[in-house]
């Protein structure tokens, strides 16, 4: 067993995984569980994760999340879900109870009620820093730059359009897993890695031999190829096979953090730009 996470704010998710995972759980209840902490802390918010995230352009937050198995049928996600500070919870609902397998806006809302979830008021989603943030981009049009997921799990873009849908819901985009081969996840310019299908190649190509570190690479590299080196947009690559090997690729400084049962504790490394 293993466990990874994008950005250095993802550590405390993966130490709590470890612990998890070394207690025996369930995998998927260890993502969910470890995950969902994270999204509700307010502090975690300005890196664009659940309560506390930064709001549309309307002022209201907006949440995306999935979470996939890697088993054939196996996935669940949200997007644009308003009022719910663990967005990640409800795709694991849908994965499990739901006939479909991703729900938006307000048909997610519905569902999470239905299932027992509170819809919060926006203002309970805002920390300070983000509704501070708001204010500034209505009276002088500030924006505040920042991709960040925590791999499955986003408010998205500061102030973006209300109803935008980034990468990290879409499966082979923000994520994919097969449970033959391994796992990717993309974090970063959302809008423009949905159009690569990165998470998906990642997996594709360690299916065919390469580790992870090499097919993060050679996915990376095939998009510089194509938008040509000095027009690549800002997208970071992790992964996970079976072997318990971990790899990734950025075209941004990126910190990620991994242990596997080999370790004696979470590790923290960071990618050079």
């Amino acid at each position: 067993m293993a466990a990874v996470g994008t950005w250095s704010f993802s550590q405390s998710a993966v130490q709590k995984m470890r612990c998890m995972i070394l207690a025996g759980e369930n995998s998927t209840d260890v993502v969910e569980r470890a995950i969902a902490e994270v999204e509700n802390d307010v502090e975690t918010g300005r890196h664009i994760v659940g309560r506390g995230g930064f709001p549309n352009s309307r002022g209201i937050v907006e949440c995306d999340a999935a979470i996939m198995e890697g088993v054939p049928g196996r996935f669940g996600a949200v997007a644009a879900l308003r009022g719910v500070a663990q967005p990640c919870r409800v795709a694991r609902r849908i994965m499990d109870k739901s006939p479909h397998s991703f729900l938006v806006g307000e048909g997610a809302a519905t569902f999470a009620q239905e299932q027992g979830f509170t819809i919060e008021p926006n203002d309970s989603m805002l920390s300070h820093h983000t509704a501070a943030a708001y204010q500034e981009f209505i009276e002088k049009g500030t924006h505040v730059s920042g991709h960040d997921t925590i791999g499955v799990s986003t408010s998205g873009a500061p102030f973006k359009a209300p109803g935008r849908v980034g990468d990290t819901p879409l499966p082979g985009c923000g994520l994919y897993a097969d449970h033959m081969v391994g796992a990717a996840a993309a974090s970063g310019d959302g809008d423009k890695i949905m159009c690569y299908c990165p998470s998906f190649q990642v997996v594709e190509r360690m299916r065919q031999g390469l580790s992870p570190k090499e097919a993060c690479c050679s996915v990376l590299t095939d998009i510089r190829n194509k938008l040509g080196e000095d027009k690549c947009f800002e997208i970071s690559l992790i992964a996970l096979n079976m072997k318990r090997e971990v790899g990734a690729t950025s075209s941004v400084e990126f910190p990620y953090t991994f242990w596997n049962q080999g370790m004696d504790s979470v590790e923290k490394y960071v990618l050079p730009f």
